[in-house]
């Protein structure tokens, strides 16, 4: 089994990279590969709601000059997705969300009945609002919701800073146990009868 995550920020290795990364080592204790993908910072295209895609039915946007189609070809032959996004403005990443719309027009087969978790990085406020945005589109397409012990959030400002937020990177930790055991609940995997938990480990930003 593969989890595709997916990077929404333009800084490759910043704090939205941190949570994912720890979602990634967590999925590979518990036997599931997955891989990391950035959007990068490269011009990404909005939909121009030319319907070319729906009329070739090749499961292809008809732009292929950014990494929307890259990720549909991957899509294909993963089990599941996590999508991180850095809060802009109490909002997403513009281009992730572009990214999102296109491939889930143009191939939303790639994606549908299969798990999904979306997670905000944030510097102060803001993320509830841009993890919300995000899960509209999935709550669309049939996929099995995956969250965790609290809404999937981290902080952090500096790239690398995240890695401070211990209950946020216990949350992404409990995450993907959770993605995991839903996984192999749905391949018919013989598993526990609920996700493993670690003792709660608060973090408080007023000390």
């Amino acid at each position: 089994m593969k989890v595709l995550l997916i990077n929404g920020s333009a800084i490759k290795k910043g704090n939205t990279f941190v949570a994912l990364t720890e979602i990634a080592k967590t999925l590979q204790t518990e036997g599931i590969d997955s891989e990391i993908i950035q959007i990068g910072n490269k011009p990404v295209r909005g939909c121009i709601a030319c319907g070319t895609c729906s009329s070739k039915g090749n499961g292809r946007c008809t732009f292929d000059d950014d990494i929307c189609n890259k990720i549909i070809e991957k899509a294909e032959s993963a089990d599941a997705f996590v999508f991180g996004s850095p809060v802009y403005y109490g909002q997403p990443n513009g281009a992730l969300l572009a990214v999102i719309q296109r491939m889930l027009y143009a191939s939303g087969k790639a994606f549908k009945f299969k798990p999904v978790a979306n997670v905000a990085v944030c510097r102060r406020g803001g993320a509830t609002a841009a993890f919300q945005t995000m899960n509209m589109a999935f709550e669309m397409m049939n996929m099995p919701m995956v969250t965790s012990q609290y809404w999937n959030i981290t902080y952090g400002r500096t790239p690398g800073e995240a890695s401070q937020d211990t209950e946020g990177m216990q949350t992404m930790r409990q995450l993907a146990r959770n993605m995991a055991w839903m996984l192999k609940k749905l391949k018919g995997i013989a598993t526990a009868d609920l996700p493993e938990t670690e003792p709660w480990n608060p973090m408080n930003f007023i000390r």
